[in-house]
Formats: C-alpha cells, structure tokens, sequence
C-alpha cells in the first residue's frame, strides 16, 4: 500500500460520521464484487412512455404512463426516481427501465419527476408537495387510462424511496402541516428500495455522499433548527403508517446503512404496521433498481405480493 493509501485509510477511520459510507469502499474494497454505477443504471434502455402529462405548472411536474395492453383495469406503480434530490442526477428517464419491465407484466406505472434542489421551489416544502400532488394524480389519469385505484403500489429508489415512503405515510400529517393535501390517494403498499427512513441520522455521512449539503437544504435546515419540518418527514415519527412496507436493501449499500433499516422495521412492527427487509447477497445500491440485474425477481415479486391485496373501497 503507498503511503498516501495508508495515510487516508487512517483519515477515514478516525472518522466516526463517515465510516459507514466510505470505509468500506475505501478500505476493503478488494472484498467487493464490482457493482453497478449510478450511470450505468441512467443508461438502461427506458423506452418511449405511452403518454406524457403534467400535474403542475413547473417544468419538473409532470410524469410518464406507460399502461399494458387490454380492457383492465390495471394495476399501477408509481415510480418514483433517485438522485440525491438533486437535478444533476438521475431524472424520470432513470427509472424507466423498469416502468417498461412492469407493462410487460401487465401493470400500468405513473413514473413521476419533482422539483430538485437547485430548481426554483424545490427544498421545503415544494418537492415534497410535488410527489404528493404526482401520486393523487393517479385520480385524474385512472378514468381515460383504465387503471385501479384499489391496487396502487408506491415504489422508489434512493432519495425517491424516501419520497415514496413519506407519500405512504402522508395521511399521518396535521392539517395545519405544510405539507398537507386532504385526502391524500391511499396505497395498497409501498416498496422503499435504499431510501433514508431517519432524517434525523447520518446527515454528515449522506450528505458527503450527495456532495453538497442536501437535507439541509431539502428539509430547511438541521434537525435542531427545524424540528417541527423534520417530525413530518422523518418516517420512524410517523408510525405507525397503516401500510404494508417493503424494503429492499443490497449487501454492500453505501447510501443508507443497513442498521437504519434494520431499526426502522423493528419500531414499525412495535408500532402494528406490517413491515419487512429483503437484504440481496452481492448487490450494491443500484442494481436493486435495474430490471437486468439479479434483483429483477425479488422486486417484481414483492410488487406483486403487494398488489394481490387491494385497498378496501371507501364505504
């Protein structure tokens, strides 16, 4: 080892915060299989959506529907994309690779793009408005496009796990809220693949992966500076959430330590919700999200599983 590998390795290991996001890249990365890059899975082939449709004025709200052939009613995924919550990453194009993989299936998806830090209303409150406002446009879309609100299944990847989750979870919030929408379109489940749960944890860690300070940013400051902003979006403060949670996590993720999850799921079941992890062997953060990868059938099948049990219809 040269002496400026030595003289980093120990850097990094005296650094507590960041230990669990760059010493095992770092330090042991001879005991890693070679995993996806994150412009690897944008460059998945994503096909041509069947339609193209704005839920809001702002250039970023707007989504893709891709909706299998037949009379339906269909099921639907919403997809929502990855990227750090920033617009330099990732996009709606990143994810629909595996919106084409589900019509083939035969489930419709209503991939959804928001407002990213730096775009004008992004952070607090508007791209959490903006997933709300993407998932209760499913309503709008269901009548013409022949899909079935009872089977509606949210699914994200990355920070847009995190946004899928906390949209499950929104019925949780006051009125009084920034964040609130009456009546917010309730999922059959939700799929969170490698998204934070804790807002409140590893903010220094994550934040170093993302490159700039993006939760700060996001949710408008650090959790002792807005308490009340972190306690509407930080999901373990929500529990329970009355929705069946999967989450999937690959054996050497980077992005959101495998213990957060682990914890999570411990206090959603304390808390009655139905809640489970699948960790997959050999798998990084985002082969999790590619339909070519070996993680395809575990997640299409944890989607469906999710699908089977409709959401009672409204008496």
């Amino acid at each position: 080892m040269t002496r400026w590998r030595r003289v980093l390795c120990i850097a990094v290991l005296a650094a507590p915060q960041w230990t669990p996001q760059w010493a095992p890249q770092w330090v042991w990365a001879q005991d890693r299989p070679r995993l996806m890059t994150a412009a690897e899975l944008k460059a998945l082939p994503s096909g041509t959506p069947d339609h193209v449709e704005p839920y809001g004025s702002a250039e970023s709200q707007f989504g893709e529907l891709r909706v299998p052939p037949g009379p339906g009613p269909h099921p639907v995924v919403v997809l929502v994309h990855g990227g750090c919550f920033r617009k330099p990453f990732a996009g709606v194009k990143s994810i629909g690779s595996m919106g084409e993989a589900l019509k083939k299936e035969g489930i419709a998806s209503w991939s959804i793009e928001y407002r990213r830090l730096p775009e004008d209303g992004s952070g607090w409150p508007g791209t959490y408005r903006d997933v709300a406002a993407g998932v209760d446009h499913l309503r709008t879309l269901a009548k013409a496009h022949r899909l079935d609100l009872s089977r509606v299944v949210l699914l994200g990847h990355s920070a847009g796990a995190h946004l899928a989750h906390w949209a499950a979870a929104r019925s949780r919030l006051k009125p009084d809220s920034a964040l609130y929408m009456p009546d917010p379109l309730r999922p059959a489940g939700v799929l969170n693949l490698a998204g934070k749960m804790d807002m409140t944890v590893d903010i220094v860690a994550y934040e170093a992966t993302c490159g700039i300070p993006v939760l700060r940013l996001l949710v408008g400051g650090l959790p002792e500076q807005v308490p009340e902003h972190y306690a509407q979006v930080s999901l373990p403060q929500l529990l329970p959430l009355g929705v069946r949670q999967v989450m999937v996590w690959g054996e050497h993720e980077d992005y959101v330590p495998r213990r957060q999850v682990e914890d999570y799921v411990a206090a959603a079941r304390r808390a009655g919700d139905e809640a489970d992890l699948i960790v997959l062997p050999a798998l990084g953060h985002f082969e999790i999200a590619s339909p070519a990868s070996t993680a395809w059938p575990t997640v299409l099948g944890a989607v469906k599983k999710l699908l089977a049990s409709p959401v009672p219809a409204r008496p």
